[in-house]
């Protein structure tokens, strides 16, 4: 390129700049993380009180249940989950938005070129017009005896400096929905993760009932062989042997319909790890056995900082401030600075010469006068909506601390409530077997004996509910927390 068409470019540079040295404050208001009241310790923080200190950054939490296939299984969930792939999408999306709003606080710079042979009067002729576009047309009329030509090249500059911040504001709103974005993408993945972790423990919760019935049918069986030979020997009537029956069919119903369950499990932890359900298995494992983490539930202040659907609202009440500095912008003037500098000449050869230079620069300023009003709504209407994402953010945190009160109380009681049914039976299948060895010996009739059969059934599979609550409530409560911490299984 010339070193005079250079020059100029540098100078209008240069204005530019000066230009932005002059640029105002943003106008609208300066956003301030709206005020919350927040307790110093959770209600239910007795159970198993920490410190801050004492929390870990949030990491692979679902390692808390010390199970190697789980943690295969949530290692691919920030991979192959198509809910989280659709909300980081939307994230690089958001950042590219970000980019854009910027790319308006810099200059355009843009170049063009042409070469155009034209004539008059009689005689063949033709036209060419070449465009810095690279497009060529020809134009063919009567003809020309004189055809001349033209080229030109122009190099252009425009830019509207950022006097009152308008652009600035909608890089603030920008980065503030792409923050926004980026919670949301946290907290897909983190509800993915725990979706996983829960179908898991219930599948699991289901394998242990299969476990349970599995041999309760055997017993059943066993009991069932006793009544029919007690029968025939003319011991006993053939009402306990049908009685023995009817508990036998039950059972079995009760391990069939678990295999319906399992499978929908299986299912959805499937479709959660991103892959089909036809290809995909989860072999029972009959050492597993339930391990409660215990989670150290920090203070309630942490929660704000930690938990993606309060990071996300909180980012989007910054995002509807800076959206008020926008609308108020509106009120003040807009300047456009322009300027180019170029070269016309009708001979190819001679273009870049000092003779043959053009210039322009210039400024325009636009303002609106009377607009009915409608810079005013505008006005009103931004500043409506950051009130209504200040009230989306306070509620969404307090939602967020019951949420964690509510795991909190689940946890304390689910840890008594365990105990108790671990004692109901063990003190239950004691009692079946006394009954069905009194049964034997002909003290007791068998009535006793499926009272107490399925009374010590029903203990232990409300024992394997329980544990399986304690569990899953472990899972909500870290997802509550927003993450997880290394603990301690209790």
């Amino acid at each position: 390129m010339p070193k005079p068409l250079i020059g100029m470019l540098t100078r209008t540079l240069t204005s530019c700049a000066c230009a932005a040295a002059l640029a105002g404050c943003a106008v609208g208001p300066n956003y301030h993380r709206p005020s919350l009241a927040v307790a110093p310790a959770y209600k239910e923080q007795g159970w198993n009180p920490a410190q801050p200190a004492e929390l870990s950054p949030r990491g692979d939490w679902w390692t808390l249940f010390n199970d190697a296939t789980l943690n295969g299984l949530e290692a691919r969930v920030a991979i192959s989950n198509q809910n989280v792939a659709a909300a980081e999408a939307a994230y690089r999306q958001s950042e590219a938005l970000v980019r854009e709003q910027r790319a308006a606080l810099f200059p355009t710079l843009g170049l063009d070129a042409s070469g155009t042979r034209s004539g008059s009067g009689v005689g063949g002729s033709a036209t060419v017009i070449t465009s810095g576009s690279g497009s060529t047309g020809v134009v063919t009329g009567v003809g020309s005896k004189n055809a001349t030509n033209t080229y030109r090249i122009d190099a252009t500059a425009s830019w509207a400096p950022d006097i009152w911040g308008k652009i600035r504001r909608s890089i603030e709103n920008a980065r503030g929905t792409a923050q926004a974005s980026q919670a949301d993408l946290a907290g897909a993945i983190l509800s993915a993760q725990g979706a996983l972790a829960t179908d898991y423990l219930d599948l699991r919760y289901d394998d242990a009932q299969i476990a349970l019935l599995t041999e309760t049918v055997a017993n059943y069986r066993k009991s069932l062989t006793i009544t029919e030979n007690q029968y025939k020997a003319g011991i006993a009537p053939h009402s306990d042997a049908l009685q023995a029956q009817a508990q036998l069919s039950a059972a079995r119903a009760q391990l069939v319909d678990l295999g319906r369950t399992r499978a929908a499990f299986e299912h959805a932890i499937a479709v959660l790890a991103g892959q089909a359900p036809e290809t995909f298995a989860i072999a029972a494992d009959p050492r597993w056995s339930p391990a409660t983490p215990a989670v150290p539930p920090g203070v309630p202040s942490a929660l704000l900082q930690r938990r993606p659907d309060v990071a996300a609202a909180e980012r989007k009440a910054a995002a509807a401030s800076a959206e008020i500095g926008v609308a108020v912008a509106a009120y003040f003037p807009d300047l456009t600075l322009t300027g180019s500098y170029g070269f016309a000449s009708g001979e190819l050869g001679r273009l870049f010469t000092a003779p043959n230079s053009l210039w322009s620069f210039g400024a325009s300023a636009a303002e609106a006068l009377f607009d009915g009003g409608l810079r005013g709504a505008q006005v009103s209407a931004a500043r409506a909506s950051y009130d209504a994402a200040v009230a989306t953010y306070r509620q969404t945190a307090l939602a967020a601390f019951q949420d964690v009160e509510d795991q909190l109380a689940a946890s304390r009681v689910l840890a008594q409530e365990y105990d108790d049914r671990k004692q109901a039976a063990d003190a239950a299948g004691a009692a079946a077997t006394m009954v069905l060895n009194q049964y034997r010996a002909g003290q007791v009739d068998y009535t006793s004996v499926v009272t107490a059969q399925n009374t010590a059934l029903t203990d232990q599979l409300s024992l394997l509910q329980t544990a399986n609550l304690r569990q899953t409530t472990a899972v909500a409560l870290i997802q509550g927390l927003g993450g997880g911490w290394t603990a301690p299984f209790d």
